[in-house]
């Protein structure tokens, strides 16, 4: 969240005109007979670039706004919502919201956050860095990317494209409580795919880079060669038979595993019971090496926030400290329906980090010995209800902690509850990327479908 001061005069004002907007409508609401309100208004633009084979593909300029309203009539609830940003507009969002919220059907649960769990400091968290990158430049950056893939080696044949995506935003949300704050933020990536092919066989693999400053990006001929070499080293493919092994999960896709714990840990899946975590809160369900965290203020990271989508502030603490469950994933409603207090993760968590392990990738394939690296995953096969787990995927077959060859058309699949709870170390290949940051994981035991 970066510090209103710090913005250009532009951006200050507009700062300031969408602020004068959100209590404008906060007042219309009570106005129209509102007894509380949230509002929440955004203003972004952005380019996006793709190019494939040297060809400039797409090029387009995003220009997006939008008001969000929540209206409470005692504790009755109506939304509405309008891309027009005109007084008469937001009178007709306000109206269209204290409409529907007559005639919803009251919920002891709804209405804003207590007053004393809304953020009253906003931390400077550096996430503002605008890249008023020319359309022309853009597209040399990719067509560098992709030719820097596509140049690499001769297996590689055939390109999906490469693309250049910035954004830059402007947020401000406030309610009748008296919370009203509002910041900027920008994101850019690059990407590109490349496919090879030997033998009559063909292969893709992609690689991307993504920063909240455009200089934090990895080079986009160091994109272009990394998605080559992923590729390359897919060729050859392999299928393996059906037997059970130690499994590492490679660092970027690790992330979904958490995705997956998260997923059981949030207040919706719990108060619905629909969760294989169900009442684990203080036990243990990782080994006790194993420390997840959320980190909301570190600068420059790409889900840092003072506060959630409620004006919740959000504050630095375990999900899991040595193996055990400390903390559930609450917004204000499923923290009420659960007789508990919110976490500030309405709208999701905030830099999730587990703490890397001493090993590289190297050293986890090595302790791990004979099994299975996965670098891809497909398909959906999670249910959280009961935890089974199953997704088809693709990657390396290892002996003797050395990769041996690709392998691909298999199914990896256990239980979640085991899988966690099996979790032999973490590696210290973390992957700053998302809002996820993990090394690779290996699991002690799956079952891998094949032949």
């Amino acid at each position: 969240m970066t510090s209103a001061s710090r913005l250009p005069a532009a951006e200050h004002a507009q700062l300031d005109q969408l602020q004068n907007l959100v209590a404008d409508c906060l007042r219309e609401a009570s106005h129209q007979g509102a007894t509380d309100a949230e509002a929440g208004v955004s203003m972004e633009t952005g380019l996006s670039v793709t190019a494939r084979l040297g060809e400039v593909e797409t090029v387009e300029h995003h220009r997006s706004r939008g008001l969000g309203l929540t209206v409470y009539i005692g504790q009755r609830k109506g939304s509405a919502s309008t891309s027009d940003l005109s007084p008469a507009a937001m009178r007709e969002t306000v109206a269209a919201a204290v409409r529907i919220a007559r005639h919803a059907a009251e919920d002891p649960c709804a209405g804003l956050p207590d007053p004393d769990w809304l953020a009253t400091e906003f931390p400077d968290l550096d996430l503002y860095y605008p890249w008023p990158i020319e359309p022309e430049a853009a597209i040399e950056l990719a067509v560098a990317c992709e030719n820097a893939a596509r140049r690499h080696h001769p297996e590689i044949v055939n390109s999906e494209g490469a693309s250049l995506n910035t954004f830059q935003g402007l947020r401000v949300m406030g309610n009748s409580l008296g919370f009203l704050h509002g910041y900027a933020s920008s994101r850019h990536s690059l990407s590109v795919a490349v496919i090879g092919e030997r033998g009559g066989e063909m292969q893709r693999d992609d690689w991307w880079t993504v920063a909240r400053d455009a200089r934090d990006l990895q080079a986009a001929a160091e994109v272009g060669r990394v998605a080559a070499e992923r590729t390359l080293r897919r060729l050859g493919a392999r299928r393996l038979g059906t037997r059970q092994c130690p499994v590492v999960f490679a660092a970027d896709v690790a992330s979904s595993l958490l995705g997956h714990f998260v997923g059981a840990i949030r207040g919706g899946n719990l108060y619905r019971k629909s969760s294989f975590l169900l009442d684990r809160l203080g036990q243990p369900v990782f080994p006790d090496f194993v420390q997840l965290r959320e980190a909301p203020h570190l600068p420059k990271a790409l889900g840092s926030a003072a506060y959630d989508t409620e004006g919740v502030r959000t504050t630095p603490h375990h999900l899991v400290r040595d193996g055990v469950l400390e903390s559930y994933v609450l917004s204000t409603y499923s923290a009420r329906k659960l007789g508990m207090r919110s976490t500030g993760n309405a709208g999701g968590v905030h830099n999730l980090i587990l703490e890397p392990g001493e090993l590289d990738l190297s050293g986890l394939l090595r302790r791990m010995g004979t099994g299975l690296l996965v670098t891809e995953l497909m398909g959906q096969g999670v249910n959280l209800v009961t935890g089974d787990y199953s997704r088809g995927a693709a990657g390396f077959w290892v002996e003797d902690g050395v990769v041996q060859y690709p392998v691909e058309e298999f199914t990896v699949a256990g239980n979640l509850k085991d899988m966690f709870g099996t979790v032999v170390a973490v590696g210290n290949d973390v992957d700053l990327r998302g809002n996820t940051r993990t090394g690779s994981i290996l699991i002690e035991r799956m079952t891998i479908a094949g032949n």
